[in-house]
């Protein structure tokens, strides 16, 4: 029996349905923490995000204003393209549909670029992030959450692998078409979807 087949034994024989785990996943306790390059470090009090594209007028919020909006707490499974799954994730922040409605978007808008530190950025069909279970999220398990997982801010996609959960992010861009991101430019599968392994182009 291989480790995949050995882990999801293992969930079974703890009682946990296997089928959480999307193809080719193993379930891990531990938050493994991924990245490209150094951890930036930005105070709340220094954080601003950005809301531009087709919208009326843009506007940047402040972490304080971004806090001062409907707040929303979500329990969650996470995928990473790297094959780990872990379940039940706690995360606090509000739903991005809230903070869309703070711009007037455009109607021909139908994906987002997510925008993170350093430039890095990743798209998502607009539809995906109306859901509940998507946040703005500034804390993990009760916590303010950590640089190495994307602090102070970062944005919660659980039905895609967490590359389109930008870490750091800075800015929310409505568009009008599809627009790769620097990772899906760079070898990473446009759409993203753990149940159909979309991993790599």
């Amino acid at each position: 029996m291989g480790f995949f087949e050995r882990n999801r034994a293992a969930l079974a024989d703890r009682g946990i349905d296997s089928s959480r785990l999307p193809p080719g996943q193993y379930f891990t306790e531990r938050f493994p923490v991924l990245h490209v390059g150094d951890v930036p470090t930005i105070s709340r009090a220094n954080y601003t995000l950005r809301l531009f594209g087709e919208v009326a007028q843009e506007r940047t919020l402040t972490f304080d204003e971004l806090a001062a909006l409907p707040n929303a707490d979500v329990v969650t499974d996470i995928h990473c393209v790297t094959k780990w799954s872990k379940f039940d994730t706690r995360w606090h922040g509000v739903r991005f549909r809230d903070v869309m409605a703070l711009v007037d978007v455009a109607p021909i808008v139908d994906y987002v670029v997510e925008h993170a530190e350093y430039g890095y950025t990743t798209n998502v069909p607009l539809d995906a992030l109306l859901a509940d279970d998507v946040l703005v999220a500034w804390e993990y398990d009760g916590e303010p959450l950590a640089p190495e997982h994307g602090g102070p801010v970062r944005m919660l996609l659980p039905s895609l692998y967490f590359w389109k959960s930008a870490k750091w992010l800075r800015g929310i861009e409505f568009v009008t078409g599809d627009r790769p991101g620097f990772w899906e430019r760079n070898g990473y599968h446009n759409e993203g979807d753990p149940w159909k392994e979309e991993r790599y182009s």
